[in-house]
């Protein structure tokens, strides 16, 4: 059996976050460390039912088994699972059938899958599997999404220090799901600015995980109400949670790469409301 940890952290209200400071900010949206040599370590956020956590196998194979929280059989039993894969190669077994897949390749796994085990394929040159979750309510196929497979997009100008190319793996025009949707947007050599202008979306949340970034670099990711603005500094590989109330946008020292995972009631990857730099405070 492989071993699962998990945190709880609990929606926040907006006028609440006003007063919130630095360490509570943290404490509440910040998702620090996402992967653990032979561990699952996951986040179930209330926003949404929300799961993020990530998975990295060495020595093990492990188990995407059901925490207590859950109170089901299998974790799959009332939810569908997405996994990018940001390591070496690595293989995903579902329900006994394997799929490998390679750095930056995604698949989507269906409510009412009983058994996911992730191994790598190399132990000197683990998989990491990021994993999002929401909650579902009919049972769509299980589907290997690889880079090449994913709907490619490219935003933003060298000028405004966001040219970006987005890869969109499991949305609606790729992959049947109940709310979950996920992707990947890169910025360019030069490019600092992600998903700028900011935007809200009322009828869904977001988690961002932020990779591809040097160690001695940062990110400083913006949240709150666009007229009550807040931030945080993050590091590779960390996560972090946005309510639909919130703003979700950053600035890095160095280009870097950001993990997006969604979920509500709109399978519409356009429907949000823009914020004018100019409104913001």
């Amino acid at each position: 059996m492989s071993y699962i940890s998990f945190k709880e952290k609990f929606s926040s209200h907006p006028e609440g976050v006003k007063k919130y400071d630095t360490e509570q900010l943290r404490s509440e949206f910040l998702i620090e460390k996402v992967f653990k040599e032979d561990e699952i370590l996951l986040t179930y956020s209330h926003y949404d039912r929300f799961i993020a956590g990530g998975a990295m196998p060495v020595k093990n194979e492990l188990s995407l088994e059901a925490i207590n929280l859950l109170k089901a059989k299998h974790f799959c039993e009332r939810r569908e699972v997405g996994i990018i894969n940001i390591g070496g190669d690595g293989t995903v077994i579902v329900d006994g059938e394997s799929y490998n897949l390679n750095h930056k390749d995604a698949i989507y796994i269906g409510m009412g899958t009983s058994s996911v085990i992730l191994k790598s394929n190399n132990a000197s040159a683990p998989a990491m599997f990021y994993i999002n979750s929401a909650t579902a309510h009919h049972s769509f196929p299980t589907k290997k999404i690889s880079k090449s497979d994913a709907i490619t997009m490219n935003l933003g100008t060298s000028s405004e220090a966001n040219e970006r190319q987005i890869f969109q793996y499991i949305v609606k025009a790729t992959t049947e799901t109940c709310q979950l949707q996920m992707g990947i947007t890169s910025l360019k050599s030069g490019s600092v600015w992600n998903t700028m202008p900011p935007h809200t979306h009322s009828r869904r949340m977001e988690v961002y995980f932020y990779t591809d970034l040097d160690e001695n670099q940062a990110i400083c990711h913006f949240m709150g109400r666009p007229d009550e603005t807040r931030h945080l500094w993050m590091r590779n590989n960390q996560a972090v949670i946005s309510p639909s109330w919130s703003i979700h946008s950053a600035v890095g020292t160095s280009n870097y790469s950001f993990l997006w995972g969604m979920a509500g009631e709109n399978l519409d990857f356009t429907d949000m409301d823009v914020i004018k730099p100019t409104d913001l405070r």
